[in-house]
């Protein structure tokens, strides 16, 4: 009973921090220091009541519900926190405590340029939003949520609005998510007509009443309302513009959590409202994170602007978690209900790692932003020398979204190949071909992310200062260190004890209705981990001492050869000019070999210009600047053809507004007759 009661009331102790960190920042609004300190400490109380609620849920299963009937539908209030939607009130709350705290800081630089109490607001209402969207058990209600936390992001993301590329990023988040709500809308809307009720128990207790067609239909509405929030493509054109234009704690947070309540309802609407579905909604969704995971870390590689760069590589993650949901609904539509588990431990558990190490590298891109006032990677250079805490936890991030051990990154990667491995040993011939597709778009992901922040890191950090701004850069302060710091001590805590976190996220899948009595086909303890089957084991422990080992002996071995062997330290010979910048190679220069290679997907475009000395004697170049560009084929193929199209059809009907009144009553009359037309047939 304490269990149920502390759980539902840090829950709610969690809402009401949030409404007063908005409410208060409303109250400081000319006051920038006062409305930054208010906000975010609100923001930090709310966030530790809901780590508190989400793992009191978790860990005890004291799962709790709380219900306003008003008597209409449209105007009741239902919330259910079951394991599930604890574990993502729990991601929620432990970026937004770390954003929060990053954020006292970070703020500080627009003080002088925006109003504080704007950003706080939005903020803290962002935060409640999200953290109603994953409570909400009535389909009204949760619309509500859903719509706070777009709108309340959608200010988050036009903040900076001196800015022109910022408002054109908003209006485009704006107008994507509305889209991706109204196909949302569709599916609840066909849900209420063959069930009677907007809430989701009776929904699912009801939903044998929904002929398999009209289920077809609802799954292809829901992917493409809640797919185009988590940013699966062709669905993802607002987040690489929309994500780096927000302030960069707010990014972390867009990013690290906020498209998982894209994954949230997909997981409550096909595995537990809506479960057993046919076999090509699990193949569906595993090709679409095949192409997703794939295509993103690609168009990625392309960047060189640090904060788009990271939003790619969100939606190469969510393909990732995709990939292991679909092999869940893959292996349940066949009965493999173990297999199924081990397919959706796999994508919560990423869900989880990706939370955690795109928000560290958000705040680190942050960081260097703050201090050299660009997002250009080309005019970085050389800042581990200036900032290097920040350089040690921006490369503690980019080895764990790189999958390398002992990280959290790897495991949850490496869990996903299990579930994709074990299906190719039990599925018919005819169905393996998606599961391959799945392992060979994961294996060459993973590699390609490993160059990707290869790219990024170097650019950043080593060689010399490319800028001004680079060259007098300085660390960050206390509290947006400490944000990063504890992020990145939590990839390598959640990595070495991978074993107990998989235990965890097993239970919280055995919770939903679909998978109770079925037993988990994995043996785990704090770091070690192997399938019952015998297909795979891993062991954290073994793999952290071999590294320490091995790091080890290099050292020795390097010590003990080289003892004899002087040091000078002399100026590199540069044909007598100086060491400059230009003979760094450069983030673009970096993957154009990768660009090349995929230029049939990508569609590279390259433009040349050259500069010379003297107007009248073309034989001495002062400059060659090659600027080479890579455009999104879906907005450039799919999105503006369709823009096209609309705005030719708007200005086809726009003729029929004359002005002239006796007309607009003309258009009324023929309507009223075409309708009595119809009723009287």
């Amino acid at each position: 009973m304490f269990g149920l009661i502390s759980a539902q009331l840090a829950f709610f102790l969690s809402l009401g921090a949030f409404l007063a960190g908005a409410a208060g920042s409303l109250v400081f609004w000319k006051n920038n220091k006062a409305a930054n300190l208010w906000s975010n400490i609100l923001a930090i109380i709310g966030s530790l009541f809901g780590l508190v609620a989400s793992l009191s849920v978790i860990l005890t299963g004291a799962v709790f519900s709380y219900a306003i009937s008003s008597g209409s539908p449209l105007m009741d209030i239902s919330l259910d926190v079951d394991r599930l939607a604890a574990f993502f009130i729990f991601v929620i709350s432990l970026i937004a405590l770390l954003a929060s705290v990053y954020g006292i800081e970070y703020v500080k630089h627009f003080y002088k340029k925006y109003n504080i109490g704007a950003l706080g607001f939005f903020y803290n209402t962002f935060i409640l939003g999200m953290l109603l969207v994953v409570a909400a058990h009535n389909a009204i209600f949760f619309l509500v949520a859903w719509e706070i936390m777009s709108l309340a992001s959608y200010f988050l993301v036009i903040f900076e609005n001196k800015e022109k590329e910022n408002v054109r990023a908003g209006s485009l988040y704006f107008v994507m998510t509305h889209v991706g709500t109204a196909f949302i809308l569709l599916s609840f809307l066909l849900l209420y007509s063959f069930t009677g009720s907007f809430d989701f128990s009776v929904i699912k207790a009801n939903i044998a009443n929904v002929p398999p067609l009209i289920q077809s239909v609802i799954f292809l509405l829901a992917l493409a309302g809640f797919g185009t929030k988590a940013g699966i493509i062709p669905l993802h054109v607002w987040l690489p513009s929309a994500h780096p234009a927000a302030p960069t704690h707010v990014s972390a947070l867009m990013s690290g959590v906020m498209i998982k309540t894209g994954i949230y309802m997909f997981i409550r609407i096909f595995l537990d409202i809506m479960p057993g579905g046919p076999l090509w909604w699990g193949e569906l969704v595993l090709v679409i994170g095949a192409v997703s995971s794939l295509l993103g870390v690609l168009y990625a590689l392309t960047e060189h602007d640090i904060k788009r760069l990271l939003a790619y590589h969100s939606i190469e993650n969510i393909g990732i978690i995709l990939l292991g949901l679909g092999s869940a609904m893959f292996f349940f539509a066949q009965g493999m209900k173990t297999l199924a588990i081990l397919g959706l431990v796999a994508a919560l558990f990423h869900t989880l790692n990706h939370a955690i190490f795109k928000a560290l590298l958000f705040l680190g891109a942050g960081s260097v932003i703050a201090k050299t006032h660009t997002r250009n990677m080309e005019e970085y250079g050389g800042l581990i020398r200036l900032m290097p805490a920040t350089a040690f936890f921006f490369l503690i991030g980019s080895m764990a979204i790189s999958a390398l051990p002992p990280f959290n990154g790897f495991f949850s990667e490496w869990l996903t190949f299990q579930s994709l491995f074990s299906g190719l040993a039990t599925a018919g011939i005819s169905m393996r071909w998606v599961l391959i597709f799945g392992a060979g778009a994961l294996a060459f992901t993973g590699g390609l992310a490993a160059a990707c922040f290869v790219k990024a890191f170097g650019a950043t950090f080593l060689a010399r200062p490319r800028s001004e701004e680079a060259k007098h850069a300085t660390e960050s302060g206390t509290l947006m260190l400490v944000g990063m710091g504890v992020l990145a001590a939590l990839t390598l805590i959640v990595g070495f004890f991978a074993g107990w976190v998989a235990q965890i996220i097993s239970s919280i899948v055995n919770g939903l209705s679909a998978f109770k009595k079925v037993d988990v086909p994995f043996v785990a303890d704090s770091s070690a981990f192997h399938l019952q089957s015998g297909f795979a084991q891993v062991s954290m422990l073994i793999i952290l001492l071999s590294l320490v080992g091995v790091s080890v002996l290099v050292f020795l071995a390097v010590k003990i050869f080289t003892k004899d062997r002087k040091i000078k330290i002399a100026r590199t010979w540069d044909c007598g000019t100086e060491l400059g910048p230009r003979m760094e190679i450069t983030a673009t220069g970096f993957s154009r070999s990768i660009i090349t290679i995929f230029q049939g997907i990508l569609k590279p475009t390259k433009q040349t210009s050259i500069e010379y000395r003297d107007a009248e004697m073309r034989y001495f170049q002062k400059a060659n600047i090659v600027k080479l560009e890579v455009a999104d084929v879906y907005g450039a193929y799919l999105y503006q053809p369709l823009q096209d199209f609309l705005t030719r059809i708007a200005n086809y009907f726009k003729k029929i507004q004359s002005g002239n009144v006796n007309a607009y009553v003309l258009y009324i009359f023929l309507i009223l007759i075409i309708l009595l037309l119809i009723l009287t047939v």
